[in-house]
């Protein structure tokens, strides 16, 4: 068995949604394509695929074995890109998207000094809240934060962790107090996102030992975090987001942060791509330039404090 090229088959199929498509792909035959995962559940012991007569669905086993080994098929495949792609300049369109907050408060620092050290390649970035098809909608690079979701055939890389920090401007603190511990905040007016079901009506907020969900009053709801912390900014009241779009109004201070001492929660930075063998060396190049940027991606780059 090549197990190998067994996973390399199995991803496939999952990315296909079919054996035979697959298989036309691969350019190999539907019975060697069947052999090669029949052998990898005999192998692990296990069933990974769900097979009907219309679809392939992945049981919970697949799905963990599909992250593992897409990761692993992606480091391979960097090894040989790091020899194969030297020799190749980056050129032509580099298709970017980024999750909204993340693109104006921190995309925008990084992309002038990748564009700087590859001149021959033109950037096209979307900015957008909602979760998108990568590959449907024709973009090489994904950002995704939070509780956007990604199709688990995609190559996904975590660059850090944002921590969600809860912050008011100076002018609503002196206006209405500073919430000391988390039942406080009930009696203050909150800017909240409307499209996060989760925090519609309590704001979780943890110690070492606890976690709380503590009831809020929404005195506004929008599903745009940047109009948020403006309104919190003109001292409306008290607002939460990652870190990544909190640190610079929290050091310039429009913002302050409150309740430093306990949790909200984090979500997780992750740069999404597609699976592909051939990489090509624009793709190649702006991966291993955001990635280098992030040498610690389980812990926070931008969390104040």
């Amino acid at each position: 068995m090549d197990r190998l090229q067994s996973m390399r088959v199995f991803s496939k199929v999952v990315e296909q949604g079919s054996f035979a498509r697959a298989a036309q792909v691969m350019e190999l035959s539907n019975a060697v394509v069947t052999r090669h995962v029949a052998d990898l559940e005999n192998h692990l012991g296990t069933r990974l695929l769900n097979r009907t007569t219309r679809k392939l669905s992945l049981t919970e086993t697949g799905q963990a074995y599909l992250e593992r080994v897409n990761r692993i098929l992606a480091d391979i495949d960097d090894a040989d890109a790091i020899v194969t792609s030297q020799s190749k300049k980056p050129t032509g369109t580099l298709r970017i998207y980024s999750q909204l907050g993340f693109g104006k408060q921190r995309l925008a620092e990084l992309l002038p000094l990748y564009a700087a050290a590859n001149p021959d390649v033109t950037l096209d970035v979307t900015l957008s809240e909602r979760t998108i098809d990568l590959v449907e909608e024709g973009y090489d690079i994904g950002i995704f934060t939070g509780l956007q979701k990604f199709d688990a055939s995609m190559i996904s890389r975590q660059l850090g962790m944002a921590e969600v920090l809860l912050c008011a401007s100076p002018g609503y603190i002196r206006q209405r107090g500073e919430p000391r511990v988390p039942e406080d905040v009930t009696a203050h007016d909150c800017l909240n996102f409307s499209n996060v079901d989760l925090l519609r009506n309590h704001w979780p907020i943890a110690t070492d030992t606890e976690a709380v969900n503590i009831p809020i009053r929404s005195r506004m709801l929008s599903n745009n975090s940047e109009l948020l912390r403006n309104c919190a900014a003109a001292d409306m009241g008290l607002v939460v987001g990652p870190s990544y779009a909190m640190i610079d109004d929290i050091k310039s201070h429009r913002l302050v942060r409150l309740l430093d001492q306990y949790r909200l929660g984090q979500m997780a930075v992750m740069l999404v791509y597609p699976s592909r063998r051939q990489m090509s060396a624009k793709v190649r190049s702006f991966i291993d330039f955001i990635t280098a940027r992030f040498p610690h991606p389980e812990t926070d780059p931008w969390c104040g404090k």
